[in-house]
């Protein structure tokens, strides 16, 4: 965590004062409850579509691709005053029906939307961002806004400087609408706090969207945001994501600038949390890395490797056969029938299309989730359960049995950890240089395609396994997620051999139980690819080929 001071305060009265700033901020675009879906409905997934608070003029915005729109706004087509407003009305909404927003930034967008119009048309466009609202994770830091990270100690501390990425955003035309919920201790696949509450999901309210990026996902999913941004230790990008039904990539570390980002832990390296991008669909995550990797991001911060974007490395993938390494399972928790139908249906039509697709056996799976646990508590939950302790607020179950996991280990111990790390990354990059031994023309496999969890979303407090995203943590590759299908009652239906099904572990009987087509039906289905370490542009171009034939067809 950063080196704010953090003081005991009254818990509750600081949140309720948080929750009335946002309410209060986002008043003058609020709807009447009576303008709003009933609270008894669950699934509000739809609602900006086809609500009348917005004209077709405003959908048409809303619904454009990223390209498409970035294309309007350099080009003056749309102004990005009226870009802005319609994107916050927008965001506002989706606050409204599911508890997204930590620090609405209304007034200065606005204003910085019309500093924007007045330069494009004295001078032109100020970058390839130009006039773009974007939301942001709440560990951005923004002048004049808190950045909390869900603890109720960090309230009332206004920023005085930015985030680097804030900065580079910005200086590329991009416009900081709002920040986003989170959990408390980020630490998380889901999204709640003492502080701002249970983050919903639009699909079904009962649900969760996922997390520790979970308002980022849900307002992407509701075209209440065009681009967000957010981080990722274990999947906190990828997984709301996939939840709903979105597109979100964790770059190789040192790729996008991390200086200026609060979050809990800091200071340790072993496992780095990486800025990601989430967009609607992977070509909005192409257009977000290309004009962020246009600038030499390592003199802004001396962490990021001096690697521009690469857009020969991108082409190199279009236009020839992909060789493509199939993960099932990861040895630990079977996927859901959905996701099981899905992988193969994609499998299928990449043969289709000429591309190689062989077996990938879940090597050193079981250890590296073994290794990161002992990582991630490292230090015996000292830095969280300082935070929490510090604002008075109660720790959330899943945070509390966190930071009693395991006491700290001693630096000698953390050194032996490190050993196991490297030696793993050294056994998987061994087993990546072999794959030439599984394909036809003897070349190496190109990427790997995965599930990105082992179900659909799930009921608010019902996500525990998270294994096929942070194995990708910790070897530090690039990887990334996007919408495939939908879960179907009538396909995805119990089988004899599922139903027979004897789970392997608890984790693994948990998920089985918790299978029921009728309870999934409609969800998004998401796959992931992954690819080697620095290889990013490569794997986004995966990614692009991948979701446009896997879209392609009958299902």
């Amino acid at each position: 965590m950063s080196a704010t001071i953090l003081r005991p305060r009254d818990w509750q009265g600081v949140a309720r004062e948080k929750r009335a700033s946002i309410a209060s901020r986002i008043a003058p675009y609020a709807l009447s409850d009576s303008q709003l879906p009933n609270p008894t409905r669950k699934n509000v997934s739809q609602f900006l579509l086809y609500a009348s608070f917005l004209t077709p003029a405003e959908k048409t915005i809303t619904t454009a691709n990223l390209s498409d729109l970035l294309l309007r706004l350099r080009s003056g087509g749309w102004s990005a005053k009226d870009v802005t407003t319609v994107y916050i009305k927008t965001t506002t909404v989706v606050h409204q029906l599911c508890n997204v927003l930590t620090e609405p930034n209304f007034d200065a967008a606005l204003a910085r939307a019309v500093e924007l119009d007045a330069k494009l048309a004295s001078s032109g466009p100020v970058g390839p961002l130009h006039g773009l609202p974007v939301t942001v994770k709440d560990q951005f830091m923004v002048t004049g806004l808190d950045t909390t990270i869900a603890y109720t100690a960090l309230c009332g501390q206004p920023a005085t400087t930015q985030s680097a990425l804030i900065e580079v955003l910005e200086a590329l035309g991009a416009i900081v609408i709002a920040k986003t919920t989170l959990p408390q201790s980020i630490m998380w696949g889901e999204t709640s706090s003492p502080l701002f509450g249970l983050t919903s999901n639009p699909w079904n309210r009962d649900f969760t969207p996922g997390g520790s990026t979970g308002g980022e996902a849900v307002l992407l999913s509701m075209n209440g945001s065009p681009l967000g941004w957010g981080t990722d230790i274990g999947g906190s990008v990828r997984i709301p994501s996939a939840m709903m039904g979105t597109a979100g990539f964790r770059p190789s570390h040192g790729r996008l600038p991390y200086k200026g980002t609060v979050v809990s832990d800091d200071g340790q390296e072993h496992v780095p949390s990486v800025v990601g991008p989430m967009a609607k669909t992977v070509e909005g995550l192409v257009e977000a890395m290309r004009a962020v990797c246009s600038v030499d991001l390592s003199r802004i911060d001396p962490r990021v490797l001096p690697i521009k974007w690469r857009e020969d490395a991108y082409q190199s993938m279009f236009g020839r056969k992909l060789r493509i390494g199939v993960i099932r399972d990861d040895g630990a928790v079977r996927v859901h029938p959905p996701v099981a139908r899905a992988l193969q249906q994609a499998v299928e039509k990449l043969r289709a299309a000429g591309h190689e697709v062989v077996e990938w056996a879940p090597d050193f799976h079981a250890e590296g989730m073994q290794l990161i646990e002992e990582f991630y508590t490292a230090d015996g939950g000292e830095d969280i359960r300082a935070a929490v302790l510090a604002g008075g607020e109660p720790f959330l179950p899943h945070v509390e049995a966190l930071v009693n996991t395991a006491p700290a280990v001693s630096v000698f111990q953390y050194w032996a950890l490190n050993r196991r790390k490297w030696r793993l990354h050294e056994a998987y990059s061994d087993k990546w240089n072999a794959s030439s031994s599984l394909t036809s023309d003897g070349q190496e496999v190109d990427l790997l395609l995965a599930p990105a969890l082992p179900h659909v979303a799930v009921p608010h407090n019902y996500l525990k396994w998270v294994g096929y995203t942070k194995i990708w943590n910790l070897l530090d590759f690039p990887a990334g997620v996007f919408a495939v299908d939908y879960v179907s009652v009538d396909q995805d239906r119990i089988t004899e051999e599922w139903a027979s099904y004897k789970p392997r572990n608890l984790d693994d009987e948990i998920n089985w139980k918790l299978y029921d087509p009728a309870v999934f039906d409609g969800h998004p289905i998401a796959l992931q690819v992954v690819g080697r370490n620095l290889q990013d542009e490569k794997t986004l171009a995966g990614m692009k080929i991948i979701e446009e034939i896997v879209k392609q067809g009958p299902r």
